[in-house]
């Protein structure tokens, strides 16, 4: 009798438990969405995944009231050719109300066309306009290790379609980190956990005039 009691009871909480847990899906998914789409700079490349930038993020959003749904679409490795082919079916999906756009870091890496870059780029930013959705340019900087001319073409994409488009740019996502080695991982591309804040903290203010109270 006394184990049909405690089995009957222990049915009780999971089902509360199971019902809690369908009420945060539910709300959840009504939230608007932001939507990430990003390489290894946001896939949080040989860190703990609770530490990376995008976590910090959606913890930041809750704290400050902000009822944003945050998804983290990046891949590392990924290229902008690569991001402009998944990124129709992640609109679809997610229909975000804002998308983070941090990409360009491995075509620079690999000396791809700058030309081809901006294409895909130009493509994400008109893709997302047309779902209506907010855009935000995360801009990069990358060595002159195929020269100065190449370099400083790469960085003028992002100057070049922020002002094009009237899209918020951060002109630097890793300024304040790229440069401080004890804020780099061993292989020197990529911050460690204690650069992550840092990150957050560039973006932050590019961001904030997107965002409305929602709860």
């Amino acid at each position: 009798m006394f184990m049909l009691k405690f089995w009957k009871r222990g049915c009780k909480v999971l089902l509360v438990f199971i019902a809690l847990a369908l009420a945060i899906e539910a709300r959840s998914s009504d939230a608007p969405a932001i939507l990430v789409m990003g390489d290894s700079l946001s896939a949080g490349y040989g860190l703990k995944v609770e530490t990376g930038w995008v976590v910090l993020l959606q913890r930041r959003l809750i704290s400050k009231g902000y009822g944003y749904h945050v998804i983290d679409a990046s891949v590392s490795g990924e290229t902008t050719g690569g991001a402009r082919t998944r990124f129709p079916r992640a609109l679809q999906l997610h229909h975000p109300d804002i998308v983070i756009l941090e990409l360009g870091g491995n075509d620079g890496l690999r000396g791809l066309p700058i030309a081809q870059m901006k294409t895909n780029l130009r493509a994400m930013i008109e893709a997302a306009r047309n779902a209506h959705a907010k855009i935000l340019l995360l801009g990069m900087n990358i060595p002159p290790n195929y020269g100065p001319e190449y370099a400083g073409q790469f960085h003028r994409v992002y100057v070049d379609l922020a002002q094009q488009y009237q899209v918020p740019l951060v002109d630097f996502f890793l300024a304040g980190v790229a440069l401080t080695p004890q804020l780099m991982q061993a292989d020197g591309i990529h911050p460690t956990a204690e650069a992550q804040p840092r990150l957050l903290d560039n973006i932050w203010p590019v961001l904030l005039p997107l965002l409305q109270k929602v709860r």
